[in-house]
C-alpha cells in the first residue's frame, strides 16, 4: 500500500489555484497554466508508484487499475457535465451549442485534447468561452493510463534497467519534439500526448528513484532543493505568459521544480510545513473537482454577461469553484471511491451508461443544429442562415493567400496587396461578391487579430503576442513580403484594430510608407453583436432588432483613435461602418430573411455582397 504524503495534496493545491486564477484572467497569474504541468508530473509519480508497488507484491491487475481510475475520474466529471447541460441549452447560441455538443462526445471518448487542438488554440480569444476546454488535460492523462500500465507489464520482465533505458529515450524524444513543435506547431504541441509525455515521464523517474532509494538524509540538501523547487514553480506562474513557447524547454522549469518538491520536500523542511498545512491539504483534496468546476462556471458566466466580467464577480466565481468542488468531493468523489458502497461491476456499469448518455446528448445537440430544428419553419430558415454564414468568412481569402502579382496585358489591372485579419477576409469576400475582382490583381497576407497588422521591432511586441505572432512578424519583415509591398500599386490594410495595436499604428504606417506610400486603411465595422443571453431571453425576434451604430462600448473610442492617427499621417481611410450602414445613425443586422453579419462584425454572403456593391459603386475599390 502506498504511504500517504500530505505534502503531495498540498502540491495539488499549488497546481490547481494558479490554473483557476489564470482562466479567470488575473494578470498576476499569467503563467498559471503551468498548474496542468504540475498535475502531469504528480500523476506520473503517483500512478507509477502504485503500479510498481503492486507489481513487486504480485498484486497488479489491469482491471483493478482501470477500476480505480474510473472511480477517481468519471463520477465527478459526469456530475459536472450533467450540470452543464441546462446552462448550455438555455444560454448558448445554436452555433455554440453545436460546438458544446461535439465537445461532450470528445470528452466521453477521451479525445477532447484532439478536439480542442483542431477546434481552437488554448490561448485563443474564444477559448475562454468553451465550458469543457480544460478537459483536454484529462484526455492526455487517460491516454497515458491506457498505454503506460501495458508498457510496464510487458517491459518488466526485462528488468528495471531496460525500462529506464526506454523511458529515458522516450523522455528525450518527447521533450525535443515538444520544443521544436512549440515554435512550429504550437497548438498540436500544446494538446497532444506525444509532446506532453515527457512531463509524465519526469514523475515516473521520481517514482522509480524513490522506489529503490531512500529520501536524502541531509537536512540542508532537502531544505535547499525543496525551496528551489518551490521558487521554480512560483517563477513559472508569475513570469510565464501566453507568449512563452510551451511546452518547450521553458516547461522544464515548473516540471523539474515539481520533481524537486516530490523528492526533497520531506518532514522538517520549510516547504513541507507549508504544503502539509491544513489549508493546502484541504484544497489539494478537492483539487480535482475544483479543476473540473472552474472552467464551466467562468465560461457560462462570460456567455451570459456577454462582456468583460468585473474582478469582484471573477473572485466570486473562483470561490464558487472551490465550494462546488467541496460538494463534489464530499457527495460524489468520496462515495464512488468507497468500494463498500459501489462495487466493481457497478462502477463499470455506471461508467458505460455515463459515456453512452453524454455521447447521445452531444450528438443530439450537434444533429439538431444546436436546437434549431425545434423552432418553427420560418425561424429555422433564419437561424440556419445564421449558422451557414459563420462558415463563409475565410472562403475567398484562404484561396488568395500571399502570391506574386500576375503578369497581365491589361494595364487597368490594379495590383493590390491586402494585409490584415478576418476583416481583410471580409473585404476580400466583398470584392468577389461585387465582381470588382475583375479589375484587381490581388495578393493577400493574413495576420490573426491578436497579432496586429504591424511593421515594427518584434522585441517590442513580446508582451502582447504569442509565439506564432512573433513568427508572423518575422515574415512580415522578410524580403519576400517587402518586395510585394514595393511592387504593389496600392497596399490595403483591414483590421479590427484592437486597442493595443493602435499603440503601434503610427510607427507601423511610417515604416510601411517608406516602402510604398500608396496605402489605404479599411474598417473597422461593428453592427452590434447579438449576445447569447439576449438570444435566449428574447428568442428569434432578437435577430430582427435594429441595433445602434457601434453598440460595442469600446468600438467608438478605438475608431476615433484610428481616424486621428490616419488624419495626422494623411493616410486614406475607407470607413466600412459608414459605408455598410449607408450613413444612417442605426444599422440593421437583419434584413428580411438575411443577416448582414453573423456576430456583429463578420459578414455573411449577403452582407459581403451589399458592402462590395457599395464600395464598387463609390470607386473605393
Amino acid at each position: 500500500m502506498m504511504k500517504y504524503r500530505a505534502e503531495i495534496d498540498g502540491l495539488r493545491a499549488l497546481a490547481v489555484l494558479p490554473v483557476i486564477f489564470f482562466h479567470a484572467g488575473f494578470s498576476w497569474f499569467s503563467g498559471g497554466f503551468v498548474g496542468v504541468d504540475i498535475f502531469f508530473v504528480i500523476s506520473g509519480y503517483l500512478i507509477t508508484t502504485i503500479i510498481i508497488t503492486e507489481i513487486l507484491n504480485d498484486k497488479f491487475s489491469l482491471v483493478n487499475f482501470y477500476e480505480r481510475r474510473a472511480r477517481r475520474i468519471l463520477p465527478a466529471l459526469f456530475f459536472v457535465m450533467l450540470f452543464c447541460l441546462p446552462f448550455a441549452w438555455f444560454i448558448l447560441t445554436p452555433s455554440d451549442l453545436i460546438n458544446f455538443g461535439q465537445s461532450l462526445v470528445a470528452v466521453s471518448t477521451f479525445l477532447s485534447n484532439f478536439f480542442f487542438w483542431i477546434d481552437s488554440g488554448y490561448f485563443s480569444t474564444d477559448a475562454e468561452l468553451k465550458p469543457l476546454l480544460h478537459t483536454w488535460s484529462l484526455a492526455v492523462e487517460e491516454q497515458y493510463y491506457i498505454i503506460f500500465p501495458i508498457f510496464l507489464i510487458i517491459a518488466w520482465r526485462y528488468g528495471i534497467k531496460f525500462i529506464l533505458f526506454l523511458l529515458f529515450f522516450s523522455f528525450l524524444a518527447s521533450l525535443f519534439i515538444a520544443n521544436y513543435g512549440a515554435y512550429r506547431a504550437p497548438n498540436a504541441t500544446f494538446f497532444l500526448l506525444p509532446t506532453r509525455g515527457w512531463e509524465l515521464i519526469l514523475g515516473v523517474f521520481a517514482a522509480i528513484y524513490l522506489q529503490y532509494n531512500e529520501y536524502s538524509k541531509s537536512f540542508l540538501v532537502n531544505q535547499l532543493l525543496s525551496i528551489l523547487g518551490l521558487l521554480m514553480v512560483f517563477f513559472s506562474i508569475i513570469y510565464f505568459d501566453h507568449s512563452t513557447p510551451f511546452p518547450s524547454f521553458y516547461a522544464l522549469i515548473p516540471t523539474v521544480g515539481t520533481c524537486l518538491l516530490i523528492l526533497f520536500c520531506v518532514s522538517g523542511t520549510v516547504v513541507y510545513k507549508i504544503l502539509s498545512s491544513k489549508l493546502f491539504v484541504g484544497i489539494g483534496l478537492i483539487s480535482y473537482s475544483a479543476y473540473l468546476w472552474h472552467q464551466p462556471l467562468l465560461a457560462f458566466s462570460r456567455h451570459y454577461f456577454s462582456q468583460e466580467i468585473s474582478s469582484f464577480i471573477l473572485i466570486f466565481l473562483c470561490l464558487l469553484s472551490l465550494f462546488m468542488a467541496y460538494v463534489s468531493w464530499k457527495w460524489i468523489e468520496s462515495p464512488f471511491r468507497n468500494k463498500t458502497i459501489f462495487n466493481k461491476n457497478q462502477i463499470f456499469s455506471f461508467s458505460l451508461v455515463g459515456i453512452v448518455f453524454f455521447i447521445a446528448i452531444g450528438t443530439f445537440f450537434d444533429r439538431s443544429n444546436g436546437g434549431i430544428n425545434y423552432y418553427n419553419t420560418q425561424d429555422q430558415k433564419i437561424l440556419k442562415n445564421f449558422l451557414n454564414a459563420s462558415d463563409y468568412v475565410m472562403e475567398r481569402f484562404s484561396k488568395i493567400q500571399l502570391k506574386d502579382f500576375e503578369t497581365s496585358n491589361n494595364p487597368s489591372m490594379k495590383r493590390v496587396l491586402l494585409i490584415g485579419d478576418s476583416n481583410a477576409e471580409d473585404l476580400t469576400n466583398a470584392i468577389h461578391e461585387s465582381n470588382a475582382i475583375d479589375n484587381l490583381d490581388l495578393s493577400g497576407y493574413y495576420i490573426p487579430a491578436r497579432c496586429g497588422s504591424l511593421m515594427i521591432n518584434q522585441s517590442r511586441l513580446k508582451k502582447y503576442q504569442a509565439t506564432d505572432c512573433i513568427q508572423l512578424q518575422n515574415f512580415f519583415n522578410s524580403q519576400k513580403l517587402a518586395h510585394l509591398i514595393e511592387d504593389a500599386d496600392e497596399v490595403w490594410i483591414s483590421s479590427i484594430w484592437m486597442a493595443w495595436t493602435l499603440d503601434f499604428l503610427e510607427e507601423s504606417l511610417i515604416n510601411l510608407k517608406r516602402i510604398n506610400p500608396n496605402i489605404k486603411i479599411f474598417g473597422p465595422k461593428y453592427l452590434g453583436e447579438v449576445q447569447s443571453r439576449d438570444y435566449k431571453k428574447f428568442g428569434i425576434n432578437i435577430w430582427k432588432n435594429t441595433l445602434p451604430l457601434g453598440s460595442n462600448t469600446k468600438f467608438p473610442e478605438r475608431r476615433a483613435r484610428l481616424m486621428s492617427t490616419l488624419h495626422r499621417l494623411e493616410v486614406p481611410f475607407i470607413d466600412l461602418q459608414i459605408k455598410l450602414c449607408e450613413g444612417q445613425e442605426t444599422c440593421p443586422n437583419f434584413d428580411g430573411e438575411n443577416l448582414l453579419t453573423f456576430d456583429g462584425d463578420h459578414l455573411t454572403r449577403y452582407g459581403a455582397r451589399k458592402l462590395g456593391n457599395i464600395l464598387a459603386n463609390n470607386k473605393d475599390i
